[in-house]
């Protein structure tokens, strides 16, 4: 069996050092008029080269760009398509982190690249795979308001779910042409709303369909997949990314349920600092690639590393690894 090592996602964007500040020091100044846009363009780039080398020096096999430019999961996107324009703050689900509200007025469209740039910069600039980000359509459009009063509240707003799955299906395209090898499509709001797995679907088959070579992935998490694992594993995607911090159970359950998927597995909690024993997290990896019969799994974290210290979210990096030798000296 074959077990590769991946980020998640997101990386923390700050460190205790001066020169882990930069990008946080650079927005203060260009929000005070005191930096330009090619000073704050130049402090992404070092902060994205900086998260880039802690990941491939971690020793994992597919890295990201650990959305360094984000400000957030939900407006980074928004706010790059025309009809919405970004309002306050808001929690993002029950985490510490909040997002930046988009407010739509008309119909959404892709008039350029969301992240596609954003990728080809971290290609130039690692020597591992990278994989691609998007946040889901479903997510966007259950974290938007609607002029006409329609909101995240109560059943999801199925007209603007189509606007960003047509824009998103572009960003697809455009991914792939690029020559991403995975692009992720993070639907947290699948575990919560389970009513909006056909949505789902429809927005998914949108997106194989233009996702031409690179292998399509579906990440849920912030919550328990469990309830609903036969049905993500229906959806027409290439790989499942699961967060197993939610139910102790999961681990069996998955193992009793072979799939056609690639299972990443979420069993690093990526958002508690507290470090997994590798012999825990080996054993489990061994019984769900038992279980399935997998010649392939990727070992990920629950979610993005966004959550924690910067040096905390890279020794949950290195506990892959750790997790991965420990595995290998078990099956020899």
């Amino acid at each position: 069996m074959e077990l590769i090592l991946s980020n998640h996602s997101s990386f923390p964007r700050i460190g205790d050092h001066a020169d882990l500040q930069v990008l946080r020091k650079t927005i203060g100044q260009f929000e005070k008029g005191q930096k330009n846009q090619a000073d704050l363009r130049a402090a992404e780039d070092r902060m994205t080269e900086l998260a880039l080398g802690e990941q491939i020096q971690a020793g994992l096999d597919v890295v990201t760009d650990g959305q360094i430019r984000w400000y957030d999961s939900v407006s980074h996107l928004a706010a790059k398509l025309s009809g919405a324009r970004i309002n306050g703050l808001l929690r993002f689900f029950d985490t510490n982190c909040y997002f930046r509200q988009p407010v739509v007025e008309a119909r959404i469209e892709r008039t350029g690249p969301m992240v596609v740039e954003e990728f080809e910069f971290a290609r130039r600039k690692s020597s591992r795979p990278v994989k691609a980000v998007l946040t889901g359509p479903l997510t966007l459009a259950r974290h938007s308001i609607v002029t006409n009063g329609a909101s995240a509240g109560g059943a999801v707003n199925q007209k603007l779910v189509e606007e960003y799955m047509e824009a998103l299906a572009e960003e697809v395209a455009a991914l792939a042409t690029a020559g991403a090898p995975f692009i992720q499509i993070e639907e947290p709001v699948l575990l919560r709303h389970p009513e909006d797995l056909p949505l789902a679907r429809r927005c998914l088959e949108a997106f194989s369909a233009r996702k031409g070579a690179a292998q399509l992935a579906l990440a849920v998490y912030f919550g328990d997949p469990g309830p609903i694992l036969d049905r993500l594993q229906a959806l027409p995607v290439d790989m499942l990314v699961l967060d197993f911090t939610y139910s102790p159970g999961l681990v069996e359950r998955v193992a009793a349920s072979p799939s056609d998927k690639i299972l990443a597995l979420g069993l690093v909690d990526g958002r508690n600092t507290k470090l997994e024993a590798p012999e825990t997290v080996a054993r489990q990896v061994e019984r769900i690639a038992r279980g399935t019969g997998a010649e392939r799994l990727h070992l990920t974290t629950s979610s993005g590393l966004e959550y924690l210290p910067r040096d905390r979210a890279v020794m949950k990096l290195k506990l892959l690894e750790r997790i991965k030798d420990t595995l290998t000296r078990s099956t020899r």
